[in-house]
């Protein structure tokens, strides 16, 4: 879950608003992985956020602007519950016994909506921050790309090949993650965590901030600074 995101270094205010909306993003990333997991009572799974400005010319990533505008670079490393499950379970599910089979399925369906929780935490920020109203009628699968979900799209779409070989129930497969990805945002626990580990990357100094790290965020055994929570709101 890698992005390159370019933004007019001669606007500060814009900068801070791409700024929020990368952040949202990401934490709704790891609000899903932790929360959604441990909801379904799934093991946790080690993460870690990253969020930086960068050049072009110090990434291998290419996008349409000047190479010499600035950018930032954000990702979220692991997370993915799929790829801690054994070998076995990974190369053929008729192999498997029937619980297998449903911890296989169970991981591969939490982590497709994991990655949509990211995009759609971005997209309710903006829809607040606008003062626009967010709802499941307004906000379709296919509109994620326009938050920096496009790269998440992909990869879910990658996962619903190996887990359903008829394609032709792709489709009907992903509206039902979306749906649940939406309830998790609707969530307003959920959304407190997100914004309470916003405030937390926002606030912080570091461009790394680990799974253990942000956790304690989530669970709300961490307070931000009032003038996080500020910056978030403007």
């Amino acid at each position: 879950m890698k992005r390159l995101y370019p933004f007019d270094v001669t606007n500060s205010k814009l900068d801070q608003d791409l700024l929020k909306q990368i952040i949202f993003h990401e934490a709704g990333h790891a609000a899903a992985i932790h929360l959604y997991n441990k909801q379904m009572q799934l093991p946790p799974v080690y993460f870690q956020i990253s969020i930086h400005k960068a050049k072009p010319s110090n990434t291998d990533l290419v996008t349409d602007k000047a190479p010499t505008a600035d950018h930032y670079i954000s990702e979220i490393e692991g997370g993915c519950l799929i790829q801690s499950l054994p070998v076995l379970l990974m190369e053929s599910a008729k192999y498997c016994l029937p619980d297998d089979y449903d911890t296989y399925r169970t991981a591969f369906e939490a982590d497709m909506i994991n990655l949509l929780v990211g995009p759609l935490a971005e997209a309710k920020h903006v829809a607040l921050r606008d003062n626009e109203c967010f709802t499941k009628n307004l906000t379709t699968i296919h509109s994620l790309q326009y938050y920096g979900g496009q790269s998440d799209l992909d990869k879910v779409y990658e996962y619903l090949e190996h887990l359903i070989s008829d394609s032709k129930l792709h489709e009907v497969k992903l509206t039902e993650l979306f749906d649940k990805a939406f309830q998790f945002i609707e969530s307003p626990l959920h959304w407190k965590a997100i914004e309470r580990l916003a405030a937390y990357l926002l606030d912080s100094t570091k461009t790394t901030v680990s799974s253990e790290e942000a956790m304690v965020v989530l669970n709300g055994d961490a307070s931000c600074s009032g003038n996080s929570w500020l910056k978030l709101s403007v």
